[in-house]
């Protein structure tokens, strides 16, 4: 008897060891499911790198390749623990991909010897009710030059001058409207409306040339294409392409909310031309602009002052203004 007892026992072991060998289904399913997000964010940080986002789908995904890397490497981790090596290798290149081309927007860039006048140039969203006064403020307390307000309408503008943008601020191009496609210029110093400086597609983007002290001239444009969604799409690449070039001639300034990020193939392709991204010269490119005055922190940077790569970043500051989606982003430049 003892013989039989002991032969059974040794066989259930033999058995129990063998069924411990294998992987039960939900370690099998937790390994194939590491290893798809392992490849899909692979897939997102090659498609980030070879700006071949296409769809609206990919157009937005890109638009948060900084929480793509955060995935990624907890992603790594969690595959590092269950021992799933290979997984855990393909999420950490896709991290290391990604914070490759996050990494420089937080480092101040070397700037050109520029020894032309100083210009502050101001851009806020003001989702057609921003707070006037708060803007007015800020226009004052920073000496700010030139200021591009997007989403302006008719009573934003009157809401502006009202609470003494006009003494501030006396030039202005502005094009407001009765809802959020009005934009407008204003200007602490002369400016001439520079019309069909390039085709508008998308909401109102006046153009002026402002004449700064000492005769020194520069050439703005409040920028706001429609946003990336759906067959938006391709009205906001046109529009991004349509901005006009840097001149020879011209030094040109670029401010608004260009619904685009550093991640955006359409908007690097913009900066290729000759223009640089003032928060990113600052080191300040992974600041988010949007949204704002929400339960959520913003998450996005989509407003920027774009500048001819021949003008120097001094500063850059991301403020807040009441009663608008979005953060206003000044730029202090030195002009060659």
């Amino acid at each position: 008897m003892n013989r039989i007892g002991d032969g059974v026992s040794a066989t259930a072991g033999v058995e129990e060891a063998g069924a411990g060998d294998r992987p039960p289904a939900r370690r099998r399913r937790r390994r194939w499911f590491s290893w798809a997000v392992a490849v899909l964010l692979a897939a997102w940080a090659v498609v980030r790198i070879g700006g071949w986002e296409q769809g609206t789908l990919l157009v937005q995904l890109v638009t948060v390749t900084p929480y793509g890397a955060a995935l990624a490497a907890l992603v790594a981790l969690i595959a590092l623990l269950r021992r799933n090596r290979w997984g855990a290798l393909v999420a950490a290149l896709a991290c290391v991909a990604m914070v490759a081309v996050l990494m420089p927007r937080t480092i101040a860039a070397e700037q050109p010897a520029a020894g032309g006048p100083a210009l502050r140039v101001l851009t806020i969203n003001l989702f057609t009710k921003g707070d006037a006064q708060a803007v007015v403020d800020l226009v004052r307390r920073n000496n700010v030059d030139v200021l591009t307000a997007l989403e302006l309408t008719h009573a934003g503008a009157e809401s502006l001058d009202a609470a003494g943008l006009r003494q501030l601020m006396p030039h202005r191009v502005l094009q407001p409207e009765s809802d959020a496609i009005g934009s407008g210029i204003y200007s602490r110093h002369p400016a001439t409306e520079l019309p069909g400086l390039f085709t508008v597609i998308g909401h109102n983007m006046p153009a002026a040339a402002v004449t700064l002290p000492g005769g020194g001239r520069v050439e703005l444009v409040a920028v706001h294409p429609r946003p990336p969604l759906g067959p938006k799409e391709a009205d906001w690449n046109a529009s991004l392409r349509a901005l006009p070039a840097p001149s020879p001639s011209a030094v040109r300034v670029l401010a608004g909310d260009f619904n685009a990020t550093l991640d955006h193939r359409a908007f690097r392709d913009l900066l290729s031309r000759g223009y640089v991204d003032a928060a990113e010269q600052a080191g300040k490119g992974l600041t988010p602009t949007w949204p704002s005055g929400r339960a959520m922190p913003p998450i996005i940077a989509i407003d920027h002052v774009v500048a001819d790569r021949r003008v120097a970043v001094s500063r850059v500051d991301i403020l807040n203004v009441p009663r608008t989606d979005h953060r206003a982003v000044l730029a202090e430049l030195r002009l060659p």
